[in-house]
């Protein structure tokens, strides 16, 4: 999809609630990444409105027929929604592009078709797992039976709306559950396209709502209801570890928290093409301007090929074309707000300050407008203490460390608080075994930086970066409980 008028994308802001769009008083601005302009508003669900949208999915839940149906019917008809998304390319893509910071080709390409896609996959787990018949006695029936949790709240983040929702509410609703959804109030449209989608597809009024708001208000609310049963959320260390106390204070509600990380990418000399590494690892950090959970933003490399790296790192960097998402053949979206690529460019600054060394980037990209676009950037003769190397930056900034041995570059790789995902650069597939083995991240990619198009694989961190995996059968599984049953059926009880 080419380039588009982007004062002609109708953004319309509501919650979804019992199939249908619910109006409400707007309380907040909602402004394009891209120039800063104000597009929409959009109402804050306070806790009348957030207990109307739970209760609602919870009549739904036990009235009816989605989780008590055959599960191959509803896996119909989340095929049917998948293919309903598929065929609203035209609609959902501009719609992402112009309030994201997803490229208009990205968005059209990726974005759309990778969201009715994982929706197809989970649906496949609907008449596929469940319980299982456990080893017990002869005159005994040991069981365990899967169930649905009930209604479950996801909280999305703002990088990829349309995606990371899809990865909350399908195995949710694949497995039978209801969801209430909140999106991020930065990019809060594209999620009610889905909502009323899913509706044409033929899924029950109530089963799949959406709330508008922030974190302090609606978040809260949503998480502490009494009605939700379980709770599954993206983005940062410190609100996750708020979700976690709410869920502790308002009935230990299990979580599945997906959250910041600071990965390593490890390059040593004998990484099999080494241009090609160089393009990997740019594209790692510098995809969706650095706003991506897993991006790879601290390389650590073997001192004899470092300078070298990172002439091919700074080549592709130059490469990029920054501008607004809605203008074909731009690859470098925008930072989320204006205050965030300030508050990038402090980082950077600061590093430069306590010695760190510029290779390429480290300032504002000059892009017409009022948006806030940074130049992917490379902050070598950096160390571990700098906030740099150790702070969560989620900008398209990428430091470098050289080492000269294995256990260094293992030691340099290991972060005290984050362990998200990784990557290790070697044609020595025992080392990579062994770096694997060491490294405290719940993804390690070998030779690789990133996931394939597909979702059989988990995806989730290790330490503060969350707990519970998205993706993977381990997705689907978790949104399901399991009672246990004992039958006894021996002729003389």
């Amino acid at each position: 999809m080419d380039g588009l008028n982007p004062d002609a994308v109708n953004a319309r802001g509501a919650h979804f609630i019992g199939g249908r769009l619910v109006e409400d008083q707007h309380q907040m601005d909602v402004r394009r990444p891209s120039d800063n302009r104000t597009y929409g508003g959009l109402p804050v669900a306070d806790a009348e409105m957030v207990d109307r949208a739970v209760q609602d999915s919870w009549a739904a839940f036990r009235n009816s027929n989605w989780a008590r149906q055959a599960p191959r019917d509803r896996a119909r008809v989340l095929r049917r929604w998948a293919e309903l998304i598929e065929t609203d390319v035209a609609h959902l893509a501009p719609l992402e592009a112009v309030g994201s910071t997803r490229p208009i080709r990205d968005a059209a390409a990726w974005d759309v078709p990778f969201t009715a896609e994982g929706i197809r996959f989970f649906a496949e787990f609907a008449d596929k797992v469940g319980g299982e018949v456990a080893a017990t006695g002869i005159d005994t029936l040991g069981m365990t039976v899967a169930e649905p949790y009930g209604v479950i709240a996801a909280i999305a983040p703002w990088n990829f709306p349309l995606v990371m929702a899809s990865w909350k509410i399908a195995p949710a609703l694949a497995a039978g559950n209801a969801v209430v959804l909140k999106p991020s109030e930065l990019t809060p449209y594209s999620v009610l396209r889905l909502a009323e989608l899913a509706i044409e597809a033929g899924m029950p009024p109530g089963i799949f709502n959406v709330v508008q708001g922030d974190g302090q208000v609606t978040g809260d609310a949503l998480v502490r209801h009494p009605r939700v049963s379980k709770v599954t959320f993206t983005g940062s260390t410190r609100t996750g570890a708020a979700i976690m106390a709410a869920c502790a204070q308002s009935g230990t509600k299990p979580v599945t928290l997906e959250l910041g990380g600071k990965s390593p990418q490890l390059v040593f000399a004998d990484a099999p093409d080494l241009d090609k590494t160089a393009r990997k690892i740019a594209a790692a950090i510098a995809g969706n301007a650095g706003q991506v959970c897993v991006a790879g933003s601290r390389l650590i490399v073997e001192r004899p090929v470092a300078e070298r790296l990172m002439d091919g790192i700074a080549s592709a960097f130059a490469a990029l074309k920054a501008g607004p998402t809605w203008q074909a053949g731009n690859t470098l979206g925008p930072i989320i707000r204006p205050a965030d690529a300030h508050r990038i460019d402090g980082v950077v600054q600061r590093a430069v300050e306590a010695g760190a060394k510029l290779v390429a980037g480290g300032g504002l990209a000059q892009v017409e407008g009022e948006g806030g676009f940074y130049q992917p950037t490379i902050l070598s003769g950096v160390h571990s203490e700098m906030e740099a190397v150790r702070d969560e930056i989620f900008g398209p900034v990428l430091t470098v460390q050289a080492f000269d041995s294995e256990d260094e570059a293992l030691s340099l790789a290991d972060h005290p608080s984050y362990g998200l995902a990784a990557g290790v650069h070697t044609a020595d597939i025992g080392r990579a075994l062994r770096c694997m083995r060491r490294i405290e991240a719940g993804t390690v990619w070998i030779n690789r930086y990133g996931r394939t198009a597909d979702f059989v694989i988990p995806t989730g961190g290790f330490k503060r970066s969350g707990m519970g995996k998205d993706l993977g059968r381990q997705a689907y599984e978790a949104n399901l409980r399991f009672k246990s049953v004992l039958v006894d059926f021996a002729r003389d009880q």
